[in-house]
């Protein structure tokens, strides 16, 4: 483990976030704002819209956090580990898509 982050990869972090997701639903709620996200991500894009942009952190936050907070019980690894965290929840949307993970 290294002193910033605590892992030495993200390899050792992600079995990590994924035990402070064992929620369900906050998995879901991960799983729509991060769509959110990804949605407004395209829609500012394809619209020249960039001010859409602004929204993004509130989807994905939002989302997440009200999931950590009422169903989880924790407290979400991005105030910790902020680089990892958004990494993984990105991975496990793939996971989730592609079945790895029960959604």
């Amino acid at each position: 483990m290294t002193a910033s982050t605590g892992f030495n990869s993200f390899a050792e972090f992600y079995p990590y976030y994924l035990s402070e997701h064992s929620d369900r639903t906050c998995r879901r709620l991960h799983f729509a704002g991060t769509s959110l996200v990804i949605g407004l991500a395209l829609l500012s894009a394809f619209t020249r819209q960039p001010r859409l942009l602004w929204f993004i952190p509130l989807a994905g936050y939002g989302f997440a956090w009200l999931g950590h907070f009422v169903f989880e019980k924790n407290r979400p690894a991005t105030f910790q580990y902020p680089f990892y965290s958004l990494w993984g929840d990105f991975v496990m949307y793939k996971d989730m898509l592609t079945g790895k993970i029960t959604f």
